[in-house]
């Protein structure tokens, strides 16, 4: 009787071990993911963290131009593509799609025969009620005192009137916010923690330099907004990054980034109109680059992931 021979699956590009597991590279694997990061950041939230930095100088610059504070300029974060109605949903639309192409792209980078990386980073289905529950409790941990440090930051000067959804925005403005919180929460934390985390860890970083790094780099992305964006993006950084470290799933943290984004987007006319002193537009608007798709700065407003 004749006996198919076995089929061998392709070697993986770098060697298999658990996200937890330091990996010891050959020099040409270390090469090569080397460049894969680097590339990887330079197309996606390395970019985006330039150009957001220098929207920060920028402004900074332009406020002791004209003996102001911070505070007396504003940036949008879901700022209208078109005054027509279907060109706006259609260029929004097209934002999100090519950022959560982004996506794809570093979930395909960490896809390995037999090893399903979305399985590996946590981001499934398998344990929704959990990582549910554990997203809301994340969500209010981060947004309360989030919030509080926006106020301080705008009090003290030193935080942009940060603009999260237009105030006279149509009835089908509402999906398209909410579509903009469920990219935001998957563009960042798929990358900054699901793809970075393991990337890094292959490199043998150690989990704490991998988490403070990544949350310094998550804090320049949102450099545009000012130094209490900064802040709180660095601490929210540690904080996820912990938890990851410690549940080993990103699915909690795209939850809980996307409930804090739904309710700034949605919820911002509502406070503007109650606190016009601390979310209303600023007096003297500005923002030499206007936000992209993921609340992040690109050239001459050019949506970046």
């Amino acid at each position: 009787m004749w006996q198919s021979d076995k089929v061998s699956r392709p070697e993986s590009r770098f060697p298999r071990r658990e996200p937890t597991d330091p990996v010891a590279l050959a020099p040409y694997d270390r090469r090569r993911l080397t460049w894969e990061v680097a590339l990887v950041l330079a197309v996606t939230v390395g970019r985006s963290a330039l150009y957001s930095v220098l929207s920060l100088i920028r402004s900074s610059l332009r406020a002791l131009e004209e003996g102001k504070n911070l505070s007396d300029q504003s940036t949008s974060l879901n700022p209208a593509r078109d005054t027509l109605a279907l060109w706006d949903i259609l260029y929004q639309l097209l934002d999100v799609f090519f950022a959560l192409a982004a996506v794809a792209l570093v979930v395909y980078l960490l896809w390995e025969p037999g090893n399903n990386a979305l399985r590996r980073i946590g981001l499934d289905f398998r344990h929704f009620g959990g990582d549910l529950g554990r997203g809301i409790l994340l969500a209010a941990v981060i947004g309360i005192p989030g919030l509080g440090l926006y106020v301080v930051g705008r009090m003290l000067g030193v935080t942009l009137n940060v603009s999260a959804s237009p105030l006279d925005a149509a009835w089908w403005a509402v999906p398209l916010l909410v579509l903009s919180a469920v990219r935001a929460g998957l563009v960042e934390e798929v990358i900054f923690i699901g793809y970075l985390f393991d990337r890094l860890r292959r490199f043998g970083w150690s989990w704490w330099a991998i988490i403070l790094s990544t949350a310094a780099l998550r804090g320049a992305y949102h450099a545009y907004q000012g130094i209490g964006a900064i802040v709180g993006n660095f601490v929210m950084g540690v904080v996820f990054g912990w938890c990851y470290k410690r549940w080993g799933r990103v699915m909690p943290l795209v939850i809980a980034h996307t409930l804090l984004d739904v309710v700034a987007f949605v919820g911002y006319p509502i406070a503007a109109a109650l606190w016009p002193g601390v979310f209303g537009p600023a007096p003297v608007p500005s923002g030499p680059v206007s936000p992209g798709p993921s609340g992040s700065p690109g050239p001459s407003g050019s949506p970046t992931p």
